[in-house]
């Protein structure tokens, strides 16, 4: 690790209320949160984030959607959690491992990753025919601004963990085939 972790028990102030609500909804502090919490308004700031970009997206679609980017990514350290998140939130087995390489079995799902993959991939540039295609399947502005949100969070997630090499503390999930 290059960055170190925050102990739950020592931390003072907004970081302790935050890190103990992590805690009482996940049933642990996860290392990423830990990580973060070296620079407390980056914590308030990723959670009250993370709060708000989850409103019209499904909690199914948008860890499939997150486990696709930490593919792309190579966040193994996302992969992880996503999944166990995914499973928790009723993501059968096969959408888990197939949405690695941005594929899944909901039409709509796999628009909103289809996306969401292109998006991470030009940086929204020349999206032209990617907000057409979106818009064929039946996703709505509202829907692709909250996809681009869990985008740039993901790519924030991705590059905390990859930066600060974090410790996967959750059941490890290699990449068996990365996502375009």
């Amino acid at each position: 690790m290059t960055i170190q972790l925050i102990n739950p028990d020592t931390a003072t102030g907004n970081v302790a209320t935050l890190l103990a609500g992590a805690k009482a909804k996940l049933g642990m502090v996860p290392n990423m949160f830990r990580v973060i919490a070296n620079a407390p308004k980056v914590l308030e700031g990723y959670f009250a984030f993370s709060g708000i970009v989850g409103n019209t997206l499904n909690g199914k679609a948008r860890e499939q959607l997150a486990i696709a980017l930490a593919s792309s990514n190579d966040c193994g350290y996302c992969l992880s959690a996503h999944t166990a998140l995914g499973r928790m939130a009723g993501v059968g087995a096969d959408d888990l491992r197939s949405a690695q390489s941005g594929t899944v079995s909901d039409p709509k799902t796999q628009a909103m990753i289809d996306f969401a993959l292109e998006v991470n991939r030009t940086h929204g540039e020349n999206m032209q025919s990617g907000v057409a295609a979106a818009r064929d399947a039946g996703l709505s502005d509202e829907e692709l601004l909250e996809i681009i949100a869990n985008v740039a969070l993901n790519i924030f997630t991705n590059a905390v963990n990859g930066v600060a090499e974090t410790e996967i503390d959750f059941p490890k999930v290699e990449i068996i085939k990365k996502a375009a």
